[in-house]
Order: C-alpha cells, then sequence, then structure tokens
C-alpha cells in the first residue's frame, strides 16, 4: 500500500468522498447520510477519515458519537458509520487501514467506546464483540450478528450494560 495517506478530511475533500461513495454503494443513500451527519452536533472532522492516493480519495471512515442508555444514566460512545472504498481499490486492505487509523484516532481523543453495525467476519479482527454478548442492543439494524462493540480501553465496557442510541440522522436513510 505505498503512497496511500490517511487523514481527517477537509471541506475541500467534500465533493470527493461524496463521489467515492456514490460508487461504493451505488443503491444506499450513504453519500446523503455521510452530508447529513457532518451537520450534527457529533460531527468531529478528526474522526471523519479518507484514504487518499496521488490526491484522490479512494477510502472514507466516519465516527459519529452515540450514546448508550444504562437506565440511570447514558455512556458516551461513538458508531463507526460508513466505512466505504471505491471498489477498485477493495479487497487491497484499505478499508483495514482506514478501521485502525480510524481506532486510534478514537483512542487518543480520549474515546472509550465505538459500536458497528457491520459484517461479522470483518469487525472482529479489529477487536469488535457481539453486542449482545454484553448485554448490549442498539436502536438500528435488523441481524444481531452484525450489532458489535469494542472498549478502547481496558476497562471501557465494564458496567456498560443497555441500549445504543443512534442521531435521527441514521433513521433517514
Amino acid at each position: 500500500m505505498k503512497n496511500i495517506t490517511v487523514r481527517p478530511e477537509i471541506q475541500a475533500d467534500f465533493a470527493a468522498v461524496r463521489e467515492m461513495l456514490l460508487l461504493a454503494f451505488p443503491d444506499e443513500d450513504v453519500a446523503a447520510l455521510v452530508e447529513n451527519l457532518r451537520q450534527t452536533p457529533g460531527y468531529d472532522p478528526n474522526l471523519s477519515l479518507i484514504a487518499e492516493i496521488d490526491a484522490r480519495v479512494i477510502g472514507h471512515v466516519m465516527f459519529t458519537l452515540v450514546v448508550i442508555d444504562i437506565g440511570r444514566a447514558s455512556v458516551p460512545a461513538l458508531t463507526l458509520a460508513p466505512l466505504a472504498v471505491n471498489p477498485t481499490w477493495q479487497n487491497q486492505g484499505i478499508g483495514s487501514l482506514l478501521v485502525n487509523k480510524g481506532l486510534q484516532a478514537c483512542r487518543s481523543l480520549g474515546h472509550r467506546i465505538v459500536t458497528v453495525i457491520g459484517h461479522p467476519a470483518y469487525y472482529p479482527r479489529f477487536g469488535f464483540v457481539l453486542a449482545s454478548s454484553l448485554n448490549i442492543s442498539m436502536t438500528h439494524g435488523k441481524r444481531d450478528e452484525a450489532k458489535m462493540v469494542i472498549g478502547l480501553t481496558p476497562d471501557a465496557l465494564d458496567g456498560v450494560r443497555g441500549t445504543v442510541h443512534f442521531p435521527s440522522t441514521f433513521d433517514e436513510i
């Protein structure tokens, strides 16, 4: 993976990210989701990363604030959504690079928990575990095996049992 740079997105990248998302998800409105998430209070450009080669966007990952309702309180967390790689560059490690760099950025910014609704054979390689195995449910997603969570510090998930609530923007896709 020579010459691939991963960095936080800037406004000048938005059009290229949109174009790449339309290629990666032609049947879904993921590009609109990303545009809408950028308008939420949970958007942090330091947690919306692009992979580029020769100044061309070939991948994107975004982490957005969510909360886990544990009954008497709520615990802040992030959700990884979406992860996309230009189809020409898929199966070459770009997605893994983005997830690893993204989780590293989340840790460095002091975040402790990340959730994902994604492919159950893909995300465990990064340390994600089945959310239901920890008594954590999610308001979104249909398949239980796709709902996963990772603690970014050793004790991050201690005592965290409850429901992950996503921003209403996720309801619009």
